[in-house]
């Protein structure tokens, strides 16, 4: 099964079976081998994956992942997801994904500068054509996208870049704050609260947990657990996250900081306001999700939460907002900064906000409605409103 479940959807919303079969696979699928010669006679090989899912809205869109465990199976599954995020909060997108299979922390900064350039020396085509384009995710920065624009020297070629190099100003948070900005409309809508004192456990530290955290805490939220891949730290009262932000650059954990000790599993059962997966996929399962006691989640990750698990936290009657409006954020400032590349128009660090504001306030209403009309889970409101927009796509081109 892929990322979207198309036979349940079927059942929910029009979905001709020309349009499941084209969503039902990727367009295009390369894999190949990435070898690089460094120290001496020290061979790096790995492989290197492309996903291109569904290109009916626009070019293939999604980050490079690079890790010493990813798969084929996860960059397609990401790239499906891409093209469901695109669709639901409107930009003209398709959903793409790429992935290199190397661990980047074991990496000299040359040795992962090279790696890049080979990456664009197998990708050049598609890089080129503007047919996939891609942007920072786990294991890639700004400067990762930067080295990438060296290479092919058009702006619009990649996006996430430094905003000296002509990135977009407000890029690097832009998905926490998308993450903080759902994580408060679903609070007055589910709660019927503000965002003032929520009390907020997050699983994971990186880009988007950590500026989620930032958001959330500026809000007046009460941050009282965060892990990471090493540990976590917890206070009841409120975590100082302004502090552990500073602590976290200098060690690349939280773990250490002054505070009582947590590990994730325990942090998913936390009695909460509000749980934010914000590390890597499948972390609330089937196993684990009759633990869950928080009164909602907002999916900062990509996938967190199985299918199983979904099930599990339905019938508990805990909502669930779906990762492809959450962390939509990131996709909407990568089309600004595309599409400035394009115009040379120049978006100060407030407009960049206020679109990703404007498009995913939209979707949320269109989401919330959609779910109470129904009276379906979020997430399968989110997929048909992603669904029909991809159907008008399909028809208005002929493809069906």
């Amino acid at each position: 099964m892929g990322a979207v479940n198309l036979e349940r959807l079927a059942r929910h919303t029009n979905l001709p079976d020309a349009a499941r079969r084209i969503l039902s696979r990727p367009e295009k699928v390369l894999s190949q081998v990435l070898t690089l010669l460094t120290n001496g006679n020290e061979m790096l090989e790995t492989s290197c994956h492309l996903v291109c899912h569904c290109t009916v809205r626009g070019p293939a869109k999604g980050g490079i992942r690079m890790a010493s465990n990813v798969t084929l199976e996860e960059t397609a599954i990401l790239a499906e997801l891409m093209t469901w995020k695109t669709a639901l909060v409107g930009i003209p997108f398709g959903g793409g994904k790429s992935s290199i299979g190397l661990d980047p922390a074991t990496l000299e900064p040359f040795q992962k500068t090279a790696v890049i350039k080979e990456y664009v020396h197998l990708h050049g085509a598609e890089l080129l054509s503007g047919s996939y384009v891609p942007a920072p995710d786990l294991g890639t920065t700004a400067r990762d996208m930067a080295i990438i624009y060296g290479e092919t020297h058009r702006l619009e070629s990649v996006t996430g870049k430094p905003p000296s190099v002509g990135g977009l100003p407000g890029r690097a948070e832009a998905t926490g704050h998308g993450v903080a900005l759902t994580a408060r409309l679903a609070a007055r809508e589910l709660l019927g609260r503000d965002v003032q004192d929520l009390t907020v456990a997050v699983q994971g530290f990186g880009n988007v947990g950590s500026w989620a955290c930032r958001f959330l805490d500026e809000a007046g939220a009460r941050i009282v657990a965060i892990t990471d891949s090493c540990g976590g730290i917890r206070n009841d009262d409120r975590l100082p996250i302004a502090d552990i932000v500073a602590y976290a650059g200098q060690t690349r954990t939280v773990t250490g900081f002054n505070g009582d000790q947590i590990d994730s599993a325990s942090l998913l059962a936390m009695d909460v306001d509000l749980l934010i997966p914000a590390a890597v996929e499948n972390v609330l399962t089937e196993a684990n999700a009759s633990d869950v006691r928080a009164s909602f989640i907002v999916e900062a990750a990509n996938g967190p939460t199985t299918p199983q698990a979904d099930a599990v936290l339905a019938d508990r009657g805990i909502p669930v907002v779906p990762d492809i409006l959450a962390n939509s954020g990131g996709v909407v400032a990568s089309y600004v900064e595309w599409r400035n590349a394009k115009s040379g128009s120049i978006t100060s660090k407030r407009d960049t906000y206020a679109t990703i504001a404007d498009r995913q306030e939209l979707a949320f209403r269109h989401v919330m409605d959609l779910s109470r009309e129904k009276s379906i889970p979020l997430r399968l409101a989110a997929e048909i409103v992603a669904c029909d927009e991809l159907v008008n796509a399909l028809q208005d081109r002929a493809w069906i």
